[in-house]
């Protein structure tokens, strides 16, 4: 279908008033922006440790020497084969930011349950540089409501995205992003978490997809995305997100 064709005079009317609510949407975001930075924030106390390519480490070694730590959870479980191919489109997108976060002192590594090797293979495989570990050791992806056992998912409720879910809604791995804080003393604080839809805006394509003629054009949530090793002529595998 194609919109409706008007004078150039018609379009700059309706041009215009689009743009106030651009402008409202603007101001919205600026605001929630800052209630986001008042947010509270709530001590982290449990040791985790995490396998990484320079051997074990810690939450607080996980910030490289910065005091803020972004932790995208990436879904790729322990007996998966290939990473979520969602968290795989946002993740194409971070590479080219990190000297730039990195610069403003924030730290971004993604976290995932599969166990190392697993992670470095996939991670070859896409040809990213961005830190990623191993959380398979400790119950850090359970903690921040991200992966689920069996026993789990056979309740009549789970946990997620600050609300109680069906498990036919779950997985057993789901996205999200958390923020974290590490003070002069070295205190660890969790100060912000966001899942399903929420980190959205950090996938550019989306944002550049929504400012195209057609938008989108998607008949579910991206489920026209794949593997960017995966367009074309390769073979196309069905999201873990859709």
């Amino acid at each position: 279908m194609q919109n409706e064709v008007v004078s150039r005079e018609k379009w700059l009317e309706a041009r215009r008033a689009l743009l106030l609510k651009e402008k409202e949407a603007t101001r919205l975001r600026d605001s929630i922006n800052a209630e986001r930075l008042a947010l509270p924030w709530v001590k982290v106390d449990k040791d985790y440790v995490f396998d990484t390519p320079e051997g074990k480490k810690s939450l607080a070694d996980l910030f490289d020497g910065r005091s803020q730590l972004l932790i995208y959870h990436f879904m790729l479980g322990p007996d998966w084969e290939a990473g979520c191919t969602g968290c795989s489109f946002l993740s194409d997108h971070i590479d080219g930011a990190l000297p730039h976060l990195n610069h403003h002192d924030v730290t971004w590594v993604a976290v995932s349950r599969a166990p190392l090797g697993k992670i470095a293979a996939y991670k070859s495989r896409m040809g990213w540089k961005f830190p990623w570990v191993s959380s398979f050791a400790n119950d850090f992806n359970f903690d921040y409501h991200v992966s689920f056992t069996p026993e789990d998912l056979a309740k009549e409720r789970v946990f997620y995205n600050f609300t109680a879910i069906e498990p036919a809604q779950a997985h057993d791995e789901l996205p999200g992003l958390s923020a974290f804080y590490r003070s002069d003393k070295g205190e660890i604080f969790h100060t912000y978490s966001s899942y399903a839809r929420g980190p959205e805006e950090l996938i550019g394509t989306l944002m550049i997809l929504d400012r195209a003629p057609k938008g989108r054009n998607e008949e579910s949530t991206m489920n026209f995305v794949r593997r960017h090793d995966e367009y074309e002529d390769a073979p196309k595998t069905s999201s873990c997100c859709h």
